[in-house]
């Protein structure tokens, strides 16, 4: 399949956070940016952020026991 080239302007933090991951991932930009619209095209990101949400509410316990217990004691909220 032939490659089409596109443009567009983003924030230059934005561009800067494209590239340092698509280097950690060893890609391209342009090969990185594929992948993230065929993700989000193919549902595959939306079912990553259910699963993650679910996971989270089903181990709320958990996490509110951890941070808990992580809390000095005798500490007072400002």
């Amino acid at each position: 399949m032939g490659k089409t080239q596109l443009g567009a302007r983003v924030d230059a933090d934005v561009a800067e956070l494209a590239r340092k991951r698509a280097a950690d991932l060893g890609l391209s930009v342009g090969d990185y940016l594929a992948r993230l619209v065929q993700d989000d095209a193919s549902g595959l990101r939306a079912q990553a952020v259910d699963a993650a949400a679910r996971f989270l509410a089903e181990h709320q316990d958990v996490f509110d026991e951890a941070e808990d217990a992580q809390a000095p004691r005798g500490a007072h909220a400002a």
